[in-house]
This record gives structure tokens, sequence and C-alpha cells, in this order.
């Protein structure tokens, strides 16, 4: 799954640590999203919208996945 999660956080001027607070997960969990290593469950997914004030669609791509 692709996400556009380092350019928001990278627009709001936060840095991994801090949107990782707001979120209430780790740094590395964070790390784990942004480099694609990880797909957030659903209420993380949620959670990461609401942060932001966008859609999950915006903010999360299933890419090629079927």
């Amino acid at each position: 799954m692709n996400n556009h999660l380092r350019a928001l956080r990278a627009e709001h001027g936060w840095s991994q640590a801090d949107l990782a607070e707001r979120l209430d997960v780790s740094r590395q969990t964070v790390n784990a999203i942004e480099t694609g290593k990880y797909d957030p469950s659903l209420p993380l997914a949620f959670r990461i919208a609401r942060v932001f004030g966008s859609s999950i669609e915006s903010i999360f791509d299933p890419g090629d996945q079927a």
C-alpha cells in the first residue's frame, strides 16, 4: 500500500516523533508506515486521517494490490 504520510507530515513541520505522539504510537510505527513496511490497522488509519483532516483515501492508496 502506498501512502502520502511523509509528505503530509513534512507539510505540517512534524517529526516522526511528533506525529507518533499525536497518534499514540511509537516513532518506529510511523517510520514503518511511511516506508511501506507496515500497513496500519483500520482504527489507526482513521486516526491518521483525523489528525490531518483528510480522508483515508487521500492518504492511502492500495496501489497495484487487488
